[in-house]
């Protein structure tokens, strides 16, 4: 019943409306005036959205009547009983939500005088109530006009970025780095001191667990020890770029951009079975250095490409990787727009920075985006809809789709003969049932005509008439005649089935089509809603099959982002105040399967005139790579966003990035040749630390932690018994039944913890219901929206977990086992070899003496799985420094 709990349309505080009911001087006080209290109270807060222009909710407040007649909830006045009226309930704060939805609440005189007015019988005086100016304004939405844009990109985000010259290196000859010049001006003028580099030790393992998500083993590490040449440190870089284990971990980054899980979320949480592919399009991406503008280009609009493929329609899994439903969507149309909502605003904060999904409803409370700005945007993705697709050749994926179509037609006849078959039986048995369960007024609801029913009586029918018969009472009632008639139609749809075309290596994909007429899903079966079950009027299809070019479905202003409430038919469309010249929202495709709205989406998105994609990119980078953005909300450059530490910086490196190609593997070379990546983090200056005690001015290296990810992963590293097989279907580690258990739905194939389970993390099974728990531990992100920063938490769990988890001390084992392997028994001063061997594997680093001897101690006392076991749990191992 899609209207059956949506609001209407008023408000004040709770508190405030109790006091008013329990007023002895609002009791008191005569019927209010219609035409000289009542109609000002209802121009300004009740008629925009039920009056001429809109009935939010089919309700119309303009009349007497129509307040009588109400809408989806029924009357909205009761007269003489104001306690009974909605209206005046709403306005009271006693019914949520409380109204009006926007612009000031009635004040106390003025929820008092509504009371007081339908206690006195609501008379009621007719007059206009919006202009046509209004309306229209309030069924288009508002554009910033020419004087508000300027201004707005007065903002500094809304600017394009320039590159500024360079600052003067003569006082600080050694630094060339421009990105070194630019935060040395910073620090002289805050008067901080840089640190000096760290030790080369330290460098090593910050560079292989920042690219690659490991850490290096003794003979990596004292490789570069050894090479003591001047292009030592950007070989290394080289090298672990080219490595296929850095896509693992900078495709990991943007999955977290992506939302991407392996489940659909939410109560059933459906298991996607190739999502997993969308996963590996990431890694290998990032492992080619696929320029960032063709990643968005092929995310967004892959299968818009000219030269599309498999790749770039995989690519396209990025619009479909949030949470979905997935069960009786046909009853619930609203979850088309909350879709559409989540791809919105992922697009916003994942690629531009911006919360562009806050302007659904209203215009944007602090960003110059206009409501207007959010539908035109939606109207660029309206027409996409989620599909699957072979991964065959064009030939034999038209062959596989025909195959299939012409089966599905050939079943679907054949069930409507079913179904008619047992109508008659389902209609007496529904009555039946209605005559026993239910008292007389309800049948005689169900039993009327439908437009001979009220509106009540038509709300009852529906739900009575939802409930439906099972099927097993179908079964029994059957005659034998009409069983064995419909025994043989399901024969012969069954020996359909067998002619199928063997089902192919699917992807989950995005392509255009129209949602209106979307195949049945899983839980479609039950009828609950046959209203939302209606179609549109003329003939379509879910994918375009022609003939002629390919439409989009309609899309609509939404008044107040409710989708019973349209507005303007609305056409495509960018953030007005991000979009400069006059690029093309639709762009022509050959072969008109699609509309090209979404490639010109796209195109728009990674625009040199586009002054947020770059900025918002090398700032993620930076983040990564420094434990801070230059901007610190990484995902929101609005104005309730933090502004950048350093301006300059952050525009030079945004247009270096467009220079370089949109390559990410040159913004890592870039910087982490910088001195900034190579300081030390350990230096302490008192100055620096009173006049920046937060580092915003990088005076030393910030040291941040790992993720929960690379924390396992450094694990199984340090132990040996990381599996370090690329790509591929996800592993479903060790869970406690008990914890599988708490939840009826959801997929988690739970595997022995040991060499199946022990590949690197990425590839763990992400059910959006149940998180993997040692991840949940190490603060996982929500899986269901856009992260892109992690929160990071010291909590006591992660330290019981480090010396709890079974999966821990299984690891702290094997790492026993591999140094008695590696140092065998008979080498000489075994203890101090194996401590020595230790330190080396875990922290890539000898240990002090001190260390030593606390080490050899704890060995001597214990043994050597109590000192693998602490080398995991130590802070210098979990944090990358």
């Amino acid at each position: 019943m899609r209207n059956l709990w949506r609001p209407f349309g008023f408000g004040l505080t709770l508190h405030a409306a109790i006091a008013l009911i329990t007023s002895p001087r609002a009791i008191a006080q005569p019927p209010s005036d219609f035409e000289k209290v009542i109609r000002p109270i209802m121009e300004r807060s009740c008629w925009n959205c039920h009056g001429e222009a809109v009935q939010l909710s089919s309700l119309d407040l303009r009349t007497r009547d129509g307040a009588l007649e109400g809408g989806a909830r029924g009357p909205a006045i009761v007269p003489g009983r104001a306690d009974e009226s909605r209206l005046y309930r709403v306005v009271a704060g006693l019914e949520q939500p409380s109204m009006p939805m926007e612009g000031d609440t009635l004040s106390d005189e003025e929820v008092a005088a509504v009371r007081n007015w339908i206690n006195g019988g609501a008379h009621w005086d007719t007059g206009a109530t919006t202009t046509a100016a209004d309306a229209l304004e309030v069924l288009e939405g508002e554009e910033l006009s020419p004087d508000a844009l300027a201004a707005a990109r007065e903002y500094w985000a809304f600017q394009l970025p320039v590159q500024a010259p360079l600052p003067d290196n003569a006082d600080v000859p050694h630094l060339e780095n421009p990105i070194d010049l630019f935060l040395e001006r910073a620090r002289r003028d805050k008067g901080v001191h840089a640190a000096p580099r760290a030790d080369r030790a330290t460098l090593v393992r910050r560079a292989y667990l920042d690219l690659i998500g490991l850490p290096p083993t003794p003979e990596e590490a004292r490789a570069f020890l050894d090479d003591t040449g001047p292009g030592a440190w950007p070989q290394l870089i080289d090298r672990l770029l080219a490595s296929p284990h850095y896509g693992e971990r900078w495709g990991r980054h943007w999955l977290d951009v992506a939302r991407y899980a392996d489940s659909s979320g939410f109560e059933h949480d459906r298991d996607r079975p190739n999502a997993w592919r969308y996963r590996d399009y990431v890694i290998e991406s990032f492992n080619e250095d696929k320029p960032y503008d063709r990643f968005i280009k092929e995310q967004v609009a892959g299968d818009e490409l000219d030269d599309a493929s498999h790749e770039t329609r995989i690519a396209t899994g990025f619009l479909r990787a949030g949470p979905r439903v997935l069960f009786r969507e046909k009853d619930n149309p609203e979850r088309r727009h909350d879709y559409l909502d989540d791809v919105l605003a992922t697009i916003g904060r994942g690629v531009l920075g911006l919360t562009v999904h806050c302007a659904r409803c209203h215009d944007h409370k602090f960003d110059p985006i206009p409501q207007r700005d959010y539908y035109r945007l939606q109207a660029s993705i309206f027409g996409y809809v989620e599909t699957e697709y072979p991964l065959l050749s064009p030939e034999e994926v038209d062959a596989y789709v025909k195959k299939n179509a012409e089966i599905d037609a050939r079943q679907q006849a054949l069930q409507e003969e079913i179904s008619a078959i047992e109508a008659p039986y389902r209609h007496r048995l529904q009555l039946e049932e209605l005559r026993e369960r239910f008292p007389a007024h309800v049948q005689r609801a169900v039993l009327k005509p439908d437009d001979q029913r009220t509106p009540g009586e038509k709300l009852l029918a529906v739900q009575v008439l939802s409930v439906g018969v099972d099927q097993e009472q179908v079964d029994a009632a059957l005659t034998p005649e009409d069983s064995a008639r419909r025994q043989a139609l399901n024969n012969r749809r069954e020996a359909l089935e067998n002619e199928r075309p063997e089902k192919p290596a699917m992807a989950e994909i995005v392509t255009d089509g129209d949602y209106r007429y979307a195949p049945d899903g899983f839980g479609d079966e039950i009828v609950g809603c046959p209203e939302c079950r209606v179609g549109p009027d003329e003939p379509g299809s879910f994918l375009h099959e022609g003939p002629g070019r390919y439409e989009a479905p309609p899309s609509y202003f939404l008044i107040r982002g409710d989708p019973f409430s349209k507005g303007s038919l609305m056409s495509p469309g960018f953030v007005s105040v991000a979009t400069y010249d006059d690029p093309p929202t639709e762009i022509q495709r050959p072969d008109g399967r699609t509309s090209g709205r979404r490639l010109a989406l796209a195109e728009w998105l990674v625009s040199p005139s586009n002054p947020l994609t770059a900025r918002v990119m090398v700032n993620r980078i930076w983040h990564h790579h420094f434990g801070r953005g230059i901007v610190a909300t990484l995902d929101n450059f609005g104005k309730v966003g933090e502004r950048p530490s350093h301006p300059e910086l952050l525009d030079w490196l945004a247009v270096e990035f467009m220079k370089r190609g949109f390559r990410i593997k040159e913004m890592h070379r870039l910087m982490m040749t910088s001195e900034a990546y190579q300081m030390a983090s350990t230096f302490e200056d008192a100055t620096s630390r009173e006049r920046d005690p937060a580092n915003h001015y990088l005076w030393k290296y910030r040291p941040h932690r790992l993720e929960a990810e690379i924390v396992r992963d450094s694990i199984m590293a340090a132990s040996g018994s990381i599996d370090l097989t690329i790509g591929g279907p996800p592993v479903f580690p060790y869970v406690p039944q008990e914890i599988l258990a708490s939840q009826a739905h959801g997929t988690w194939r739970n595997q022995p913890d040991g060499p199946d389970a022990w590949r690197r993390s990425v590839y763990v099974y992400r059910r959006r219901s149940l998180g993997f728990p040692f991840f949940d531990t190490f603060d996982l992100p929500d899986q269901n929206v856009t992260a892109a920063a992690r929160n990071v938490s010291t909590v006591p769990t992660q330290a019981l977990t480090l010396l709890n988890n079974p999966f821990v001390l299984r690891q702290a084992r094997r790492f026993a086992e591999r140094l008695e392997k590696e140092i065998p028994d008979g080498v000489a001063d075994l203890v101090n070899a194996r401590v020595d061997r230790a330190f080396r594997i875990a922290l890539a680093r000898p240990p002090t003496q001190e260390e030593a001897a606390i080490a050899r101690e704890l060995i001597e006392r214990g043994s050597l799985i109590d000192l693998t076991h602490v080398m995991l749990n130590l802070n210098e191992f979990l944090y990358l420094r």
